[in-house]
C-alpha cells in the first residue's frame, strides 16, 4: 500500500456494504453522588464526638479494640509510674550517697509526695468536669513534678473506663439533644404546613 492512498474500508464477506462494528463502552454513567460516596465516606449530620488520648472516638459504641486499649492504658500507665519510681529512688539515694542531710532528704520527699498528690486530684477531676485553663497553666510546675499521680490516675481510671468518657459522653448526649431540637423547631409539623397552604 503506497503512502498516498487511504486504508480500504472492510468489506463484508458477502460483497456488501462495509460492515460497521460499534465499540461497546465498559464504563457506565456515574452520578456525582455516587462519585462522593465512593471516595469519601458521608459523615453523619450533627454535632460529632469528641476524641479522646489513646481512644480516639472509641468510646462512642466501644468498638474497634476499646477493651484492648483500655487494657493497654491501665497497664502502661501503671509501668510508667512503676518506672518512674524506681527513677525517684535512685534519686533518692544519689541524695544520702551525696549526705546533703537528712532535713534535705525529708524535704525532697515531701514535695514529691505533695506534687504528685496534687498532680492526681487535679488529673482525676479533670475526667468528669473540664478544668480551668488559668489553674493548670498556674499548677503546670508542681503536675510536672507528681506526673506520677498523673499516671496513677490514668491506670485506676481506665480499670472502669477510659479516662474522660463520662464527661464526654455527657457533653455530646447533650449536644446531640440540642441540634435534635433545633432540627425539629425548624422544619416544624409537616401537616401544618399543607394545612396553610
Amino acid at each position: 500500500m503506497s503512502r498516498g492512498t487511504p486504508p480500504r474500508r472492510p468489506t463484508d464477506r458477502r460483497g456488501g456494504p462495509p460492515a460497521v462494528t460499534w465499540a461497546r463502552s465498559h464504563n457506565r454513567p456515574v452520578s456525582a453522588e455516587e462519585n462522593r460516596t465512593d471516595a469519601i465516606p458521608a459523615t453523619p449530620a450533627g454535632p460529632q464526638p469528641e476524641p479522646l488520648r489513646f481512644f480516639g472516638t472509641t468510646w462512642v459504641d466501644h468498638s474497634r479494640g476499646y477493651a484492648a486499649r483500655r487494657l493497654g492504658v491501665a497497664v502502661g500507665s501503671l509501668a510508667a509510674a512503676a518506672a518512674a519510681c524506681c527513677v525517684l529512688r535512685f534519686a533518692y539515694q544519689g541524695l544520702q550517697i551525696a549526705a546533703v542531710g537528712g532535713f534535705v532528704s525529708l524535704l525532697v520527699v515531701v514535695m514529691f509526695a505533695v506534687c504528685s498528690a496534687l498532680a492526681f486530684g487535679h488529673t482525676w477531676s479533670s475526667f468528669s468536669t473540664r478544668p480551668d485553663p488559668d489553674r493548670r497553666s498556674s499548677l503546670r510546675g508542681l503536675l510536672s513534678i507528681g506526673f506520677v499521680g498523673s499516671l496513677l490516675a490514668y491506670f485506676f481510671r481506665s480499670l472502669t473506663e477510659a479516662p474522660g468518657e463520662k464527661l464526654h459522653r455527657a457533653e455530646y448526649e447533650t449536644a446531640r439533644e440540642e441540634y435534635a431540637r433545633r432540627t425539629t423547631r425548624r422544619s416544624g409539623n409537616p401537616a401544618r404546613k399543607r394545612r396553610r397552604g
